[in-house]
């Protein structure tokens, strides 16, 4: 690389450190870094755009802000004139990716596989231009891969490291199946990076064993093996836990404006730097200087609040609705108004029930032990009214609006009333 490097211009060498430390920016890890720099330099010195590989499984297509912090990463390779990679595991969704998993998952057929990756595609064109994605489906070189070409490919790795994983690791130790088609599920992701001599490929710190598989391939194929980047995993609106849909600790991408603001203005302060290092589309420069201001004081965190729900809601929905989404906020909650649109939820359970129920039920608390304490601590009410015992018991009405602190509300449709109305 010495060489290459003392060939550039001094722009050249500006250029390469610029993207360098933009890349580096909100990531995990990069392995090995020192290959990163080598890349860029190798590519600015030629003109020939890097290949920027993500490999999506299609098993949930719904797109929530977590999945953004990659898209977001290669939304800055993409900008810089690398080419995106997308891989559709359509081959590999009918497995299923066993990362993090106790049992084996359920297999795909192929109608719900490509129903779900043009969904994904759809989502992802809000954040990338997909005009300029390479959008590949695995099934392509994998289905035509012969039991000869799937034993060569097996014999580059032992089983020994395949079980290294925790997942199938713990679930060894705990006596739980592990199906051979499983341990090929690595493999095969590896086998794309080969198929498409990817460069670089992204992921979640979860899936580190297998993008790592794809430098490991490529090393046995005699090819030049790609950088990994490791993303952090974006924790959900309770602060604690990954965000995820099943936790109801997300923010959907398609959801509405007000909804999106509302729920960003939820969550804890410890996370606000995060949020805007990962998710947002800012500069280097305005995160660091939100970073400072916080810090010293002089930005307080409502406020920092403030700009995260507007940016992120002018980054799906445009400025106009970031701004109606603002001052329906401060609105609502700066000046003790009433929401006219709140989410609504079809209630399906008894007539009756204890507040305590109700609250877990809606998934406004995660659990009864936390619903009390909310009680406790006045954080409750019911149609404006707070509640103040932990045993109240609740006739459900339809239009009851359910509040929990400031800015969650449900409104309560009864399915026969729904019907009387039409």
């Amino acid at each position: 690389m010495d060489h290459q490097w003392e060939s550039l211009s001094k722009i050249q060498k500006l250029e390469v450190e610029r993207q360098l430390t933009l890349y580096k920016n909100g990531v995990h890890e990069i392995i090995p870094e020192a290959e990163l720099k080598h890349k860029l330099v190798k590519s600015i010195s030629t003109g020939r755009p890097l290949k920027i590989k993500l490999g999506l499984d299609p098993t949930a297509p719904d797109v929530h802000i977590g999945h953004t912090v990659v898209l977001n990463k290669l939304k800055q390779f993409q900008e810089n004139g690398h080419i995106v990679q997308l891989i559709i595991g359509d081959f590999t969704g009918k497995i299923g990716d066993p990362t993090g998993k106790s049992v084996a998952r359920k297999q795909l057929s192929e109608e719900e596989v490509k129903r779900n990756a043009q969904t994904y595609f759809d989502q992802f064109g809000k954040v990338l231009d997909k005009e300029k994605v390479e959008l590949h489906y695995n099934s392509s070189w994998l289905s035509s891969l012969n039991l000869k070409d799937v034993m060569r490919l097996s014999s580059k790795i032992t089983v020994a490291r395949l079980i290294e994983r925790n997942d199938f690791s713990n679930r060894l130790l705990e006596k739980k199946p592990v199906s051979l088609h499983e341990l090929f599920y690595p493999l095969m992701q590896g086998y794309d990076s080969v198929a498409l001599e990817s460069d670089v490929e992204l992921g979640g710190t979860d899936q580190q064993f297998n993008v790592l598989m794809g430098r490991h391939l490529q090393e046995h194929y005699n090819q030049e093996k790609q950088v990994v980047i490791l993303l952090p995993l974006l924790e959900g609106l309770d602060g604690v836990d990954k965000m995820s849909k099943s936790k109801h600790n997300y923010i959907g991408i398609d959801e509405d404006p007000n909804q999106m603001f509302g729920k960003t203005m939820s969550i804890p302060d410890e996370l606000i730097i995060k949020y805007f290092n990962l998710i947002t589309d800012l500069t280097l420069e305005e995160k660091e200087k939100l970073a400072v201001d916080l810090k010293d004081g002089s930005l307080h965190p409502r406020d920092a609040k403030l700009l995260l729900g507007k940016r992120i809601v002018r980054m799906y929905h445009g400025r106009d609705a970031a701004e109606q989404a603002e001052n329906q906020f401060k609105e609502v909650f700066q000046k003790g108004a009433m929401l006219e649109d709140i989410p609504e939820e079809e209630w399906k359970g008894e007539e009756k029930i204890s507040v305590v129920d109700l609250l877990v039920a809606l998934h406004m608390q995660s659990s009864k032990s936390e619903a009390r304490r909310m009680i406790q601590n006045g954080g409750i009410r019911i149609n404006s009214k707070k509640v103040l015992d932990v045993k109240t018991e609740l006739n459900i009405v339809d239009g009851m609006i359910v509040q929990v602190g400031k800015r969650k509300f449900i409104r309560l449709r009864l399915k026969n009333e729904r019907s009387d109305e039409r």
